[in-house]
């Protein structure tokens, strides 16, 4: 199965991504979101050998979404990225509920000097591929957040300010900016 392997993590790695989750706490009361931390893998068709040929499931594909959620989701690639939620799109997930489909409203991803640069290239075709999804990419040892959304580059974010989706959900990182 072509997977990616979650990386080790470090201290700052786990507190960034740990913030990301609980900045969001109201919305999931709510139940206006559902975010995922590393505990939800994103399904895509195609396989990393061929990165120009991965994409994210676009559910208004899907003709049967019973056998889709039962038998098919389980046997597509997955990613497991640090961070991400649902807000406004539309998702499904496996009946273990480990594997999610769709296209996420934010991704984001915590670099460190273990991700390689094959990995982090499939990781932003595979996310900018979706026209509806921003996604955020943070160097651990960095206060930029490189910012897209589909594959438009957005204006960079800093770790030194409150970041912000487009959507306009806040994320409170200043206490981590180095």
């Amino acid at each position: 199965m072509d997977i990616f392997m979650q990386m080790s993590t470090t201290a700052r790695h786990n507190k960034m991504a740990g913030t990301f989750f609980g900045s969001i706490l109201d919305l999931l009361r709510r139940k206006e979101a559902e975010a995922f931390q590393e505990k939800g893998a994103l399904v895509y068709f195609g396989n990393k050998k061929e990165p120009h040929l991965i994409r994210l499931v676009d559910l208004a594909e899907i003709e049967d979404m019973d056998k889709f959620t039962s038998v098919i989701i389980n046997d597509l690639y997955y990613v497991q990225p640090d961070f991400f939620i649902f807000q406004k799109n539309k998702y499904v997930v496996n009946e273990r509920e480990t594997r999610i489909a769709g296209f996420p409203d934010l991704i984001i991803e915590i670099w460190s000097d273990d991700n390689t640069k094959f990995d982090r290239e499939v990781k932003f075709d595979l996310y900018s591929g979706s026209p509806v999804t921003e996604h955020w990419y943070i160097e651990q040892n960095s206060n930029e957040v490189e910012c897209y959304f589909g594959k438009e580059k957005t204006k960079a974010q800093s770790l030194k300010n409150i970041l912000k989706t487009k959507n306009g959900i806040e994320f409170d990182l200043r206490y981590l900016a180095l």
